[in-house]
């Protein structure tokens, strides 16, 4: 198991959301945040006088995830976030000891599955779904 850590634009938000409900990631926790890595500091005006803005407003995103959707976590958040410029965020992978799910006391693997994961990846795949004329009858 392992925990990722992704930090990213806020207006790439949703596109990751459903990128990774796509690839069957569907639980995760989600922080604003501020911070500065490769971008430059802003300048902006504010009450007349020039303010200079060193950090940036992100999101922070973790999820816990089996190693099997490591990878693919990995990859959804890359292609939904990726802009090409400089400020697109990073991605932190770190192993998970233990997890456990307080209400049943399941653990590990069986804790970090969502209990309703099967419905939640038919309804997406649904809504990915080109309709066609035979759907409006």
């Amino acid at each position: 198991m392992k925990l990722i850590v992704a930090i990213i634009r806020p207006d790439r938000l949703a596109d990751v959301k459903s990128a990774l409900f796509e690839v069957g990631v569907t639980g995760m926790t989600l922080w604003r945040v501020s911070g500065h890595g490769g971008e430059r500091d802003m300048v902006q005006q504010y009450r007349g006088e020039a303010v200079v803005l060193e950090f940036h407003e992100k999101v922070r995103i973790e999820m816990a995830c089996s190693d099997e959707y490591v990878e693919r976590t990995i990859q959804a958040i890359c292609d939904s976030a990726r802009t090409g410029d400089v400020g697109d965020g990073k991605i932190f992978v770190m192993p998970l000891e233990h997890t456990v799910r307080i209400r049943s006391g399941e653990r590990d693997n069986a804790a970090i599955t969502a209990v309703n994961a099967e419905q939640i990846m038919r309804q997406t795949q649904l809504e990915m779904r080109v309709p066609n004329k035979d759907d409006y009858k």
